[in-house]
């Protein structure tokens, strides 16, 4: 029984349908969070052609301390991925591992850090949270819609 139930598991599991860009429409859109003079806007592109384009920009004051141009796209293995360029450097990608109707979890154990990023929505309220890959040194942030 138990060899039956483990069959029908990973035949469930393969007949899972691949997560599409479209699947994480509800990330769409500009957010920002202020506190202690401290800043930080991200915004993503609607799906199109596959692909969601965002960027997110921090700094404090009128000073602008650091910025990242972001992409969800299918990634090297035909999932989602989360490509990130810090800086403007080379992208990284982080493969999608988890995601519903209103959350996504992206990891990469092999960076440095973070190892995974997490989105989380509720309204017009957007969390962010990067971690090591066991969730240690989380960070987050918490966004309104703008």
């Amino acid at each position: 029984m138990r060899i039956m139930a483990a069959v029908l598991s990973l035949l469930l599991v393969a007949a899972s349908p691949v997560a599409t860009v479209d699947d994480l429409a509800w990330l769409a859109g500009d957010w920002a969070s202020e506190a202690d003079g401290r800043w930080t806007e991200e915004s993503w592109s609607a799906p199109r052609g596959g692909v969601m384009i965002g960027y997110s920009r921090s700094g404090r004051g009128e000073a602008l301390r650091e910025f990242e141009f972001l992409r969800i796209a299918v990634g090297e293995g035909g999932g989602l991925a989360y490509l990130a360029q810090p800086q403007g450097r080379a992208p990284v990608a982080f493969p999608l591992v988890r995601h519903d109707k209103a959350s996504a979890t992206f990891e990469n154990a092999a960076h440095d850090y973070p190892q995974r990023i997490a989105y989380a929505r509720t309204g017009d309220t957007l969390t962010a949270t990067i971690s090591a890959i066991d969730g240690s040194k989380p960070r987050s942030w918490t966004y309104r819609r703008r």
